[in-house]
Protein backbone atom coordinates (compact mmCIF):
# COMPACT_ATOMS: atom_id res chain seq x y z
CA UNK A 1 0.00 0.00 0.00
CA UNK A 2 1.39 3.40 -0.99
CA UNK A 3 1.19 5.98 1.76
CA UNK A 4 -0.20 9.26 0.43
CA UNK A 5 -1.95 7.79 -2.61
CA UNK A 6 -4.43 5.13 -1.52
CA UNK A 7 -8.14 4.41 -1.15
CA UNK A 8 -9.76 2.45 1.67
CA UNK A 9 -13.00 0.91 0.49
CA UNK A 10 -14.90 0.42 3.76
CA UNK A 11 -15.04 1.47 7.41
CA UNK A 12 -17.45 1.47 10.34
CA UNK A 13 -19.88 4.39 10.44
CA UNK A 14 -21.50 5.89 13.53
CA UNK A 15 -24.68 4.07 14.57
CA UNK A 16 -27.83 5.48 12.91
CA UNK A 17 -29.66 5.74 16.25
CA UNK A 18 -26.93 7.93 17.70
CA UNK A 19 -26.88 10.02 14.55
CA UNK A 20 -30.58 10.78 14.97
CA UNK A 21 -30.02 11.83 18.59
CA UNK A 22 -27.31 14.29 17.58
CA UNK A 23 -29.34 15.61 14.66
CA UNK A 24 -31.66 17.42 17.10
CA UNK A 25 -28.84 19.14 19.03
CA UNK A 26 -27.19 22.52 18.41
CA UNK A 27 -23.50 22.32 17.54
CA UNK A 28 -22.73 24.66 20.45
CA UNK A 29 -24.21 22.20 22.98
CA UNK A 30 -22.20 19.34 21.53
CA UNK A 31 -19.03 21.42 21.48
CA UNK A 32 -19.51 22.44 25.11
CA UNK A 33 -19.97 18.79 26.04
CA UNK A 34 -16.58 18.01 24.47
CA UNK A 35 -14.76 20.67 26.52
CA UNK A 36 -14.73 22.97 23.46
CA UNK A 37 -11.76 21.07 22.02
CA UNK A 38 -13.14 19.31 18.94
CA UNK A 39 -14.40 22.02 16.63
CA UNK A 40 -13.00 22.10 13.11
CA UNK A 41 -11.95 25.73 13.35
CA UNK A 42 -13.29 29.21 12.88
CA UNK A 43 -12.00 29.36 9.29
CA UNK A 44 -14.77 27.08 8.02
CA UNK A 45 -17.85 29.08 7.13
CA UNK A 46 -21.20 28.06 5.63
CA UNK A 47 -21.57 28.31 1.87
CA UNK A 48 -25.30 27.54 2.10
CA UNK A 49 -28.16 29.75 3.27
CA UNK A 50 -29.63 27.68 6.08
CA UNK A 51 -29.99 24.17 7.43
CA UNK A 52 -27.98 21.76 9.53
CA UNK A 53 -25.46 19.07 8.65
CA UNK A 54 -25.31 15.62 10.24
CA UNK A 55 -23.77 12.39 9.00
CA UNK A 56 -20.82 10.01 9.12
CA UNK A 57 -17.52 11.29 7.76
CA UNK A 58 -16.13 10.11 4.46
CA UNK A 59 -12.59 11.42 4.84
CA UNK A 60 -10.41 12.73 2.03
CA UNK A 61 -6.87 14.06 2.12
CA UNK A 62 -5.63 15.83 -0.95
CA UNK A 63 -2.90 18.08 -2.22
CA UNK A 64 -3.97 21.74 -1.98
CA UNK A 65 -5.95 22.74 -5.06
CA UNK A 66 -6.32 19.19 -6.39
CA UNK A 67 -9.66 17.36 -6.43
CA UNK A 68 -9.00 13.99 -8.07
CA UNK A 69 -9.60 12.15 -4.80
CA UNK A 70 -12.67 14.25 -4.06
CA UNK A 71 -14.17 13.10 -7.37
CA UNK A 72 -13.51 9.49 -6.35
CA UNK A 73 -14.99 10.06 -2.88
CA UNK A 74 -18.23 11.35 -4.38
CA UNK A 75 -18.42 8.23 -6.55
CA UNK A 76 -17.86 6.06 -3.44
CA UNK A 77 -20.24 7.90 -1.09
CA UNK A 78 -23.16 6.15 0.53
CA UNK A 79 -26.41 8.10 0.98
CA UNK A 80 -26.14 10.31 4.05
CA UNK A 81 -22.35 10.52 4.09
CA UNK A 82 -20.62 13.83 4.79
CA UNK A 83 -17.48 14.25 2.71
CA UNK A 84 -14.73 15.87 4.79
CA UNK A 85 -11.69 17.06 2.87
CA UNK A 86 -8.32 18.12 4.24
CA UNK A 87 -7.10 20.35 1.43
CA UNK A 88 -4.51 22.09 3.56
CA UNK A 89 -6.70 25.15 4.08
CA UNK A 90 -5.50 26.58 0.76
CA UNK A 91 -7.89 28.91 -1.08
CA UNK A 92 -5.82 29.57 -4.21
CA UNK A 93 -7.75 26.98 -6.23
CA UNK A 94 -11.24 25.67 -5.64
CA UNK A 95 -11.83 22.04 -4.72
CA UNK A 96 -15.33 21.83 -6.19
CA UNK A 97 -18.09 23.76 -7.89
CA UNK A 98 -21.61 23.48 -9.25
CA UNK A 99 -21.17 20.38 -11.42
CA UNK A 100 -19.57 18.32 -8.65
CA UNK A 101 -22.23 19.49 -6.22
CA UNK A 102 -24.98 18.31 -8.58
CA UNK A 103 -23.33 14.91 -8.94
CA UNK A 104 -22.96 14.61 -5.17
CA UNK A 105 -26.65 15.33 -4.66
CA UNK A 106 -27.53 12.54 -7.08
CA UNK A 107 -25.34 10.24 -4.97
CA UNK A 108 -27.19 11.22 -1.78
CA UNK A 109 -24.28 13.03 -0.14
CA UNK A 110 -25.56 14.90 2.93
CA UNK A 111 -23.02 17.72 2.71
CA UNK A 112 -19.38 18.73 2.64
CA UNK A 113 -16.70 20.09 4.94
CA UNK A 114 -13.90 21.44 2.77
CA UNK A 115 -10.66 22.67 4.29
CA UNK A 116 -10.17 24.61 1.09
CA UNK A 117 -12.24 26.71 -1.31
CA UNK A 118 -15.27 26.36 -3.58
CA UNK A 119 -16.38 28.20 -6.70
CA UNK A 120 -19.82 28.81 -8.26
CA UNK A 121 -20.87 30.31 -4.94
CA UNK A 122 -24.38 31.19 -6.12
CA UNK A 123 -25.05 27.53 -6.92
CA UNK A 124 -24.24 26.55 -3.34
CA UNK A 125 -26.67 29.16 -2.07
CA UNK A 126 -29.34 28.06 -4.54
CA UNK A 127 -29.00 24.34 -3.86
CA UNK A 128 -28.79 25.08 -0.12
CA UNK A 129 -27.04 21.82 0.75
CA UNK A 130 -24.92 22.11 3.92
CA UNK A 131 -21.41 22.96 2.73
CA UNK A 132 -18.66 24.49 4.86
CA UNK A 133 -15.44 25.79 3.33
CA UNK A 134 -12.61 28.25 3.95
CA UNK A 135 -13.45 30.57 1.08
CA UNK A 136 -14.43 31.15 -2.54
CA UNK A 137 -12.28 31.50 -5.65
CA UNK A 138 -12.99 31.37 -9.37
CA UNK A 139 -9.76 29.47 -10.06
CA UNK A 140 -10.37 25.81 -10.85
CA UNK A 141 -8.64 22.74 -9.39
CA UNK A 142 -6.12 20.25 -10.72
CA UNK A 143 -6.89 16.54 -11.11
CA UNK A 144 -3.62 14.71 -10.73
CA UNK A 145 -3.48 13.57 -7.11
CA UNK A 146 -2.03 12.30 -4.90
CA UNK A 147 -4.34 11.87 -1.94
CA UNK A 148 -6.11 9.43 0.35
CA UNK A 149 -9.67 8.32 1.03
CA UNK A 150 -10.89 6.57 4.17
CA UNK A 151 -7.99 7.38 6.49
CA UNK A 152 -7.63 9.76 9.42
CA UNK A 153 -7.27 13.43 8.52
CA UNK A 154 -6.64 16.58 10.54
CA UNK A 155 -8.37 19.93 10.17
CA UNK A 156 -7.17 22.80 12.33
CA UNK A 157 -5.68 20.35 14.80
CA UNK A 158 -8.80 18.17 15.14
CA UNK A 159 -8.46 14.58 13.97
CA UNK A 160 -11.37 13.10 12.00
CA UNK A 161 -11.57 9.35 11.50
CA UNK A 162 -13.70 7.84 8.74
CA UNK A 163 -17.16 7.13 10.12
CA UNK A 164 -16.97 9.77 12.86
CA UNK A 165 -20.02 11.98 13.26
CA UNK A 166 -19.93 15.40 11.58
CA UNK A 167 -22.34 18.07 12.80
CA UNK A 168 -22.73 21.55 11.38
CA UNK A 169 -25.00 24.53 11.73
CA UNK A 170 -24.57 28.26 11.18
CA UNK A 171 -22.28 28.37 14.24
CA UNK A 172 -19.75 26.06 12.58
CA UNK A 173 -18.74 22.40 12.43
CA UNK A 174 -17.79 19.84 15.06
CA UNK A 175 -16.58 16.25 14.75
CA UNK A 176 -17.63 13.60 17.27
CA UNK A 177 -15.44 10.48 17.56
CA UNK A 178 -17.71 7.49 16.97
CA UNK A 179 -16.09 5.56 19.85
CA UNK A 180 -17.14 8.29 22.31
CA UNK A 181 -20.40 9.31 20.66
CA UNK A 182 -22.79 7.61 23.10
CA UNK A 183 -21.22 9.29 26.13
CA UNK A 184 -21.06 12.67 24.41
CA UNK A 185 -24.69 12.36 23.31
CA UNK A 186 -25.85 11.93 26.92
CA UNK A 187 -23.92 15.00 28.03
CA UNK A 188 -25.10 17.09 25.09
CA UNK A 189 -28.76 16.17 25.59
CA UNK A 190 -28.46 17.12 29.27
CA UNK A 191 -26.82 20.42 28.31
CA UNK A 192 -29.52 21.18 25.74
CA UNK A 193 -32.30 20.40 28.22
CA UNK A 194 -30.71 22.68 30.83
CA UNK A 195 -30.39 25.55 28.34
CA UNK A 196 -33.95 25.05 27.16
CA UNK A 197 -35.18 25.35 30.74
CA UNK A 198 -32.99 28.41 31.30
CA UNK A 199 -34.50 30.08 28.24
CA UNK A 200 -38.01 29.34 29.52
CA UNK A 201 -37.13 30.82 32.93
CA UNK A 202 -35.49 33.83 31.28
CA UNK A 203 -38.56 34.61 29.25
CA UNK A 204 -40.68 34.21 32.39
CA UNK A 205 -38.41 36.58 34.31
CA UNK A 206 -37.59 34.02 37.02
CA UNK A 207 -33.88 33.51 36.39
CA UNK A 208 -31.62 34.31 39.35
CA UNK A 209 -28.40 36.15 38.46
CA UNK A 210 -26.65 35.96 41.84
CA UNK A 211 -23.85 33.94 40.33
CA UNK A 212 -22.49 36.97 38.46
CA UNK A 213 -21.66 38.94 41.63
CA UNK A 214 -20.45 35.78 43.35
CA UNK A 215 -18.03 35.07 40.51
CA UNK A 216 -16.78 38.67 40.49
CA UNK A 217 -16.13 38.67 44.23
CA UNK A 218 -14.38 35.29 44.11
CA UNK A 219 -12.16 36.66 41.34
CA UNK A 220 -11.21 39.65 43.51
CA UNK A 221 -13.31 42.34 41.83
CA UNK A 222 -13.75 45.48 43.96
CA UNK A 223 -17.20 47.07 44.18
CA UNK A 224 -17.18 50.84 44.77
CA UNK A 225 -20.24 52.85 45.77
Amino acid sequence: MTYGFRVKRSWIRIEPQLLETFRTLPVANVSDSMSRLCGLGHGLRPMHRSGNLAGPALTVRTRPGDNLMLHKAIDMAEPGDVIVVDGGGDTTNSLMGELMLAHALKRGVAGFVLYGAVRDAEAFLERNVPVFACGVTHRGPYRTGPGEIGFAISINGSVVEPGDLILGDLDGVVSVPKAEAATIALAAVKKHEAETKQMTDTEAGTVKRDWVDIALREAGCEFID
